[in-house]
């Protein structure tokens, strides 16, 4: 019986997991991921958010649940984690980290080792490269809280035994995409910018089937 390429391509398309898939971001992900052929399974809280995540399988569940990732993350491939939280002026923010801490234990437990996680510009060494207005007013009124558990998030992910890669776009905007990617790792001549969710999308699903960024944590902008 001969094998078509169709059914070659489908058995060597990449199986993820995407966490955040009903955030903003998380669509691109998911979409672009199943035009792309890929096996792709989601973990939501509430399927009736996900109705139009349409190709992809869905598992309900927390995202702090080790129990609930180990079932997602089950014969995956790669887990990409899009999870986000929305600005926290006053109170402290822990989603991230935990849900983050939760998800270590579960790939290792499933023995799935590559991670690519979104952070953002204000993590990390990326802090205070986001212009004027992002880093004088933005930050410190609105994300204070949110990035002290963006950098809780990538301690745990760098401190973690997994093939990592760290994303962290510029400021967000839902531009069309197609855009000329840039990566950073030298910050000292930027000082701000933005990139479509569509083209953060499209660079973080290029690391699915990429070292290149293996243990890195570029800053991605237009």
């Amino acid at each position: 019986m001969t094998t078509s390429v169709t059914e070659t391509h489908r058995a060597a398309a990449p199986k993820i997991l995407v966490l955040g898939a009903t955030g903003p971001t998380g669509r691109h992900i998911v979409s672009q991921a199943v035009n792309r052929g890929y096996d792709v399974t989601v973990l939501v809280r509430s399927p009736e958010k996900a109705t139009d995540l349409k190709g992809a399988k869905l598992v309900v569940g927390d995202a702090r649940d080790e129990k609930a990732l180990r079932q997602a993350i089950k014969g995956r491939d790669a887990v990409i984690t899009a999870l986000g939280t929305p600005a926290s002026p006053f109170r402290e923010v822990t989603l991230l980290s935990t849900a983050t801490r939760a998800l270590a234990n579960a790939m290792k437990a499933e023995q799935v080792s590559r991670l690519i996680a979104i952070t953002g510009m204000g993590a990390g060494n990326s802090a205070g490269h986001g212009g004027f207005l992002f880093d004088k007013l933005i930050f410190p009124l609105l994300l204070r809280k949110v990035y002290a558990d963006k950098n809780r998030q990538e301690d745990v992910i760098k401190r973690s035994d997994l093939d990592w890669t760290i994303v962290r776009p510029s400021i967000l905007n839902n531009k069309p995409g197609g855009n000329a990617i840039r990566t950073l790792t030298d910050l000292n001549s930027f000082h701000g910018g933005s990139i479509s969710r569509v083209d953060v999308a499209t660079f973080i699903l290029d690391q699915v089937t990429s070292d290149a960024w293996f243990g890195g944590s570029p800053l991605i902008t237009s």
